[in-house]
């Protein structure tokens, strides 16, 4: 498994299938890429099933133990099965979707390989949810949450982002989780610096003093430095990167973005090294030099200057 010059084995892909989506979410930053969301139909730089499966076949030679494949919403690729399926039996896959195809795919993902999923769902109440996701897909999540759970996938994780319009909802999530065995719940902090519009932003601290005053008991994940709170039948995660050094310092994944750029921080993309033509060979050096360039945001790229104010550090500029 090869180490970055932070100490940081790299043990987890996650791989951008498309950049398209069926939702326009008002927080949406495509893998720190920005709103680059065009035509619904398959552009000719997503990566092809063969590319995919290739980079998956060499980082496995590095110990690679996980996989997660996000978009834009990977179930817009039709060979999503195909890709689950060849991907090398040693790593763990997992899926990131808005939930909206999964039922009647569910149980093939789950027999192709798929562990688990995530589903993104900001509110249980569909105007809250419309007003968000600009989407009147409220009753497909939620069939397919249920077809996820359905088919045996283990955890199925819903996604909530907490900032102004959502953070209303999250006391009715928590206890949602809380009352239905087999959900998680992960709290994502809303990324201003990603997404713009800062007053939006509330101060995650809040919710992780609330929670640890309503869970049963709480633990600290080794990836990201992540707590976890225990509530019922549920478990609740807070996934609150900004501005956070042992987040960053704890980070334990690359990105690869929907044209085959490997990407070493979600935040960056002065840091995007392409793979040529996605030989094998090709992509062995880009992965070397991309994990060994690997640098945590908060604490080493960003620095705090004499007046707490978040600079870049100055080794890094030009670079």
């Amino acid at each position: 498994m090869l180490v970055d010059d932070f100490g940081r084995e790299v043990s987890g892909v996650r791989i951008s299938l498309t950049d398209r989506c069926n939702f326009d979410c008002v927080y949406c930053h495509n893998e720190g890429l920005g709103d680059t969301r065009g035509p619904m139909e398959p552009s000719d730089d997503e990566m092809s099933t063969d590319d995919v499966v290739r980079f998956l076949e060499v980082v496995e030679e590095f110990g690679v133990e996980k996989v997660k494949f996000t978009g834009g919403e990977p179930m817009l690729r039709q060979d999503l099965a195909e890709i689950i399926r060849r991907t090398p039996e040693s790593m763990e896959s997992s899926l990131t979707t808005n939930g909206t195809f999964l039922p009647g795919r569910a149980e093939d993902l789950k027999e192709a390989g798929l562990s688990r999923v995530n589903v993104s769902q900001d509110a249980l109440d569909p105007e809250a949810f419309a007003e968000i996701t600009k989407s009147g897909a409220y009753d497909n999540v939620l069939e397919g949450v249920q077809a996820a759970l359905d088919a045996g996938l283990d955890p199925v994780k819903l996604n909530m982002v907490v900032f102004e319009h959502t953070a209303g909802y999250v006391e009715e999530m928590v206890d949602h989780v809380a009352e239905n065995p087999g959900l998680q719940l992960q709290l994502i902090e809303y990324m201003p610096e990603l997404t713009g519009r800062p007053e939006w932003n509330i101060d995650i601290q809040r919710v992780h003093d609330w929670l640890e005053g309503k869970a049963d008991r709480v633990e600290m994940r080794e990836m990201h430095h992540r707590r976890r709170y225990y509530v019922g039948q549920g478990m609740v995660e807070i996934v609150d990167p900004v501005e956070n050094e042992d987040f960053c310092a704890n980070c334990h994944r690359v990105r690869v973005t929907h044209e085959g750029y490997l990407k070493g921080c979600l935040n960056r993309n002065d840091d995007l090294r392409p793979m040529g033509q996605m030989t094998r060979g090709e992509i062995r050096e880009a992965y070397r030099e991309t994990v060994a360039n690997r640098v945590p945001y908060y604490g080493e790229y960003l620095v705090q200057d004499e007046d707490d104010e978040w600079v870049i550090n100055e080794k890094y500029i030009g670079a």
